[in-house]
Parts: structure tokens; sequence; C-alpha cells
């Protein structure tokens, strides 16, 4: 009744049962294999019956047949009496998805970026230009046509970007300026004039640094082309149809060119200057690479093997609470005889038990996982093993502290005196009253038992692939780290189930305590 009345704990104890309910019928809800095939007048349920090839096809083939290919075929396409029906989640754990059946775009984004106007210009004493690279661009002028053109003539200079001029021309020692200016059209302009020290004679030009500063956020262009290498307009206000008359026919060829190319291999970015505006322009296209993001058919997207995101979650919370469950009670049980015995007999046999127990502690799990991995391959039953041997340790000190206590009590007393044996004593008596550590702690060990699964998973040390797995995601969300899917989904789905875990754990011990209400005073 305690713990009822915490509702966080209750609810998230009812949450954690489905969800467990809900995975173990996982192949209810995600799997390749049909739940009911009806076939020349037949009902078959290959979810829970194997059926061979030869069955549907007549090929006197044995083997599992492959049930999507086999709904494809003319027996099934064109006899509407002939059908399957697929879980809701038409995709298993262990299934790579064929590219060739996810839908994507087939068009070409041509994407044009504006890019900053970067040039420098050398000047004369009479602000003449000697020799530039890129001022035509702040001028609308060919760059072969800016020579000996007077800088003031386009540009305002103030007198302090004057005065560093002339000290530079005159040798004297200058620092590094910068100032804003404008062109005569209103382009705002940052001039830089680098750090000048003497020289053996005065310089013939001084060199200024020119970079235009936007008015206004500048927003990519983008031109949609189909297969037919034909526009696809569209109501976004980020179009480049009205800059596409001011390309020449050469530049119009060329982006057609790279676009036709596009749709059958990656092609660089390029750049191209159209109306004194240089563009950064990329062809874009929507290409089938796992790992693929996530999409109507794919609610969480596919890994880097081609696999269903959703099925690899729902089967992996099946293995991590079921891994979990095993080994918290098979840990507690070795835990709670070991600590029993200890806790009652006491003496030599306590002190042995004591002494040989922290040498095992001792022992690094993780180089003994390793070394058992190695010698006879990963597997869950080795890996629930091997985790067992030192899960039980922590537990079993409780036990014998609580036997420690209980074993002088006097009910203990008296089932000695009345001729009780040993063995009734420990488990009838005295193992009841000491089961509270047990029953508070198994929440938290099984939150420390799904997180050990899933740390040796993604180390590569947990169970052996392609097992559907929590951590298995999380190392390949490592090596693909733009699928912020891989990271997204398995961290939520272990903090959930780790949380809830908490959650129960927490209302058990405040359901334990024999205070229900504390105060300092």
């Amino acid at each position: 009744m305690r713990f009822k009345e915490m509702k966080r704990a209750y609810i998230s104890l009812w949450i954690l049962a489905i969800l467990y309910l809900v995975s173990l019928s996982s192949e209810l809800i995600c799997n390749n294999t049909p739940l009911y095939v009806r076939f020349n007048e037949k009902s078959y349920y290959p979810l829970f019956k194997y059926y061979s090839e030869d069955i549907f096809t007549g090929n006197n083939n044995k083997t599992k047949p492959d049930y999507k290919k086999l709904n494809n075929l003319s027996p099934f396409k064109e006899n509407s009496d002939n059908f399957m029906i697929f879980p809701p989640v038409p995709y298993g754990p262990f299934e790579s998805i064929d590219p060739e059946s996810i839908a994507v775009s087939d068009n070409v984004t041509i994407d044009l970026t504006p890019l900053q106007k970067i040039g420098t210009v050398n000047i004369r004493e009479d602000y003449s230009i000697e020799r530039s690279n890129s001022f035509g661009l702040f001028i609308g002028r060919n760059e072969g046509e800016v020579k000996d053109l007077v800088i003031t003539e386009y540009f305002i200079i103030p007198t302090e970007l004057k005065l560093a001029v002339e000290k530079r021309f005159a040798n004297d020692k200058a620092p590094l300026i910068t100032h804003i200016t404008k062109t005569y059209d209103e382009m705002k302009v940052e001039v830089s004039l680098s750090t000048f020290s003497p020289r053996k004679k005065p310089p013939k030009t001084v060199r200024l640094l020119l970079r235009e500063i936007a008015q206004k956020e500048q927003t990519a262009l983008k031109l949609v082309l189909n297969k037919k290498l034909e526009f696809i307009k569209n109501n976004s206000k980020a179009t480049g149809y009205a800059i596409w008359k001011d390309l020449s026919g050469p530049d119009k060829e060329l982006l057609f060119r790279l676009a036709k190319t596009r749709f059958l291999s990656p092609v660089d970015p390029i750049t191209l200057t159209i109306k004194n505006q240089i563009y950064h322009i990329d062809f874009i296209k929507e290409d089938v690479r796992f790992p693929f993001a996530p999409s109507e058919d794919y609610l969480m997207g596919i890994d880097g093997a081609g696999r269903d995101v959703f099925a690899r979650i729902l089967y992996g919370m099946r293995t991590s609470i079921t891994f979990g469950l095993i080994l918290v009670v098979c840990s507690m049980a070795i835990g709670i005889i070991s600590g029993s015995v200890q806790g009652y007999y006491g003496g030599a046999i306590d002190i042995t038990c004591q002494r040989l127990i922290e040498i095992w502690s001792a022992l690094p799990f993780l180089y003994i996982m390793i070394l058992m991995g190695s010698i006879y391959g990963r597997s869950f039953i080795l890996l629930l093993f091997c985790y067992g041997l030192f899960n039980w340790i922590g537990i079993s000190y409780y036990i014998r502290a609580e036997f420690l206590r209980l074993r002088k009590q006097t009910f203990v007393e008296a089932a000695v005196c009345t001729g009780i044996s040993s063995r009734k004593i420990i488990f009838k008596h005295i193992l009841p009253n000491a089961m509270v550590p047990v029953i508070t702690f198994f929440p938290f060990s099984l939150v420390g038992a799904i997180g050990a699964l899933t740390a040796l998973d993604y180390l590569g040390f947990g169970l052996p692939p392609p097992t559907p797995s929590w951590g298995e995601l999380l190392f390949q969300a490592q090596q693909y780290r733009w699928a912020w899917w891989l990271i997204l989904y398995p961290s939520l789905s272990l903090f959930i189930v780790m949380l809830l875990c908490v959650f129960i754990g927490e209302g058990i011990r405040n359901a334990y305590d024999p205070k229900k209400f504390t105060r300092i005073e």
C-alpha cells in the first residue's frame, strides 16, 4: 500500500512491465515474416510454423522462402484470393533493406550560395591602380579593364585612410589599420592596410585589402531540375530562376552538363561569377546510402547495415531487460546463499569466505571477459556467466550483515532450542526478515546490469553480431557522427528504461522505510 501511494514509482512499474511485454512480442510487431498467408484456399502461419518454399512455388526447394519476394510473384499479384498479412512494421532486426525499395526524390537541386566579395588592389601615389586581384567585382568591370583606373573615382576614401597611405609612401612606420567605407553606389566595404615597417627605398605601390560587408544575410538560391533537365518551380522565396536569365550561354551549358552528371554520380562544387557576384554552386541530389535518415516508412531511420532502427531497438529492449533480469536473479541467489552461510555460522567459516571473496573481487572483470570471449567466442550465455561470477559479491555483503544482526535475536534462539535444522532456520526464519536489502536493491541492480550490457556491446565485448543491441547502435553512431538518429533513439530508450527502474527502486526503498516521515529537530 505504501508503494502504491507513490504514484511515480507505481506508474513506472506498470510502464516498464508493458514495455517489456511489448518487447517479448516483438515478432508480432516487427518482422519480415508474415503473420498469416492465404494460398490456394489454405491458411498458413509462417511466424509460428516452418514452411518450405516448395509449398508456394513447387520448385522442390525445401529452404525457408523469402516471403516479400514471394508476395511480388504472379500467384499473389494476379490472384486476390492469395495474400499475406505482415506485422505493422514489416522489417526484421536482421533484414538488410533493399536500397531500391526506398523512395527518394529524382530531382537535382542546383544550390547557388552568394560568396563575400574579397579582393586586393595595389595603388600608386595618385591612387591609380597598378595591379589588382578581383577588384573588378566591386566596380562592375572585367578584371582586365581596371588597370590605371583611379580608385577615388569609385570609393570614398576617408581622411584617416589617406593619412595611412601617405605614411607608407613616405616610408614611415605605420600600424595595421582597418576602416569601413563605401563605394559611390552605396556598397559597404572594409578596407585594410597591413602593418608597415620602413625599408631601404620607399614603396612604389601600397596594397589595400577590400572586403564586402553584406547589408543583409545572403540567402542561397535554388534551381530544381528533373531528369529531363526541366525546371521544377516551387513557391519557395529562395529560388534562383530570376538570375537564370543573367547567365551566359556557356555558363548555362556548364550547369546543365554538371546537373546531368549528378544524376549518375557525385559532382564537385564550382564557383561562378554572375553579375559581379561570386556564387558557390553545389549540385544536390538525395541518394540512398546507409545509414538512412528517418522517413515515413522508417520512423527511426536505418542503420549502417541497412537494418530498421526501430526493429533493432525493440528487439534490443527485450535482450537488455531479459539479460538484466536473469543476471540479477541468479547473482542475488548466489549472493543470498553465500551471505547467509557466512552470517549464520560466523567464526572461521565467515573469515575464510570473506578473504576468498575479497581475493575474487580483486580480479579484473573486463580482462576475464576479453579472455573468455577470445577462447570460447561471444555469446549470451557466456556473457551472463562471466558477469554473474562477479555480480553477486555486493549483495552477499548486505545479506551477511543482516544475518549477523538477526542470528542473536530471540526468535532465532528459540528456533535453535526447539531443534529446528540450520537449513530451515536460515531459509524459513532469518532470510524472510533479511530480504529488505534484496528487494530494495533489485531495481538498481537491474539498472546496472542493463547499463553494463550496453557498455560491453559498445566496446565490442558484449553480444555477438548481429544480435540487436542498444550498445551496438551507439557504436555505429560513433562511426557515423552525422547520423543523429543512431545516437538519439538508442540513448533515449536506454534513458527511459533506466529512469523507470530508478523510480521503481526509489519507491520500493521508501515503502520499506520504517519511518514514513522524518525530520531534523
